[in-house]
């Protein structure tokens, strides 16, 4: 199992515990002050004395690749700026299952709704609330 922390995070502590270990400290007392098991720090030792600072560097964890191709995500983001209104809904406004529905047709990739806003967040967008406004509202007479 992965460690809590991100990869920078983590490396951090390998380069703390072979800082402590170069100083003299046993690995004992090093993972209880990193609060980590004594067998990561002979480890992180072993590992640093094979191939030196590639053997403590971090990996990120890069999870399942997205569906998506690059070309289809800059095509949703177009699909997107266009409005909800011209990919056939009834309002203007975004939710995921209507991303979801969107992405479905146009690339045959089916989305579960909970992924959507992950895959918008990689797209730099944002959630936001829209503004709760009657239709009827009149903005010259509220201003008079």
């Amino acid at each position: 199992m992965r460690p809590y922390g991100s990869p920078e995070t983590l490396e951090r502590r390998r380069e703390r515990a072979l800082a402590l270990l170069a100083k003299g400290y046993q690995p004992v007392d090093i993972a209880r002050m990193l609060g980590v098991d004594r067998r990561s720090v002979r480890r992180w030792k072993a590992s640093y004395r094979r191939k030196g600072g590639k053997g403590i560097k971090a990996k990120p964890s890069p999870g399942r690749p997205c569906r998506l191709s690059a070309k289809d995500k800059r095509a949703l983001e177009r699909e997107l700026l266009k409005g909800a209104q011209t990919a056939g809904f009834p309002t203007d406004l975004w939710t995921c299952p209507r991303i979801a529905e969107l992405i479905n047709a146009r690339f045959g990739v089916s989305y579960h709704v909970d992924h959507v806003c992950r895959l918008l967040g990689s797209l730099g967008w944002s959630p936001q609330r829209p503004e709760r406004r009657a239709i009827e509202r009149d903005e010259t007479e509220i201003r008079r």
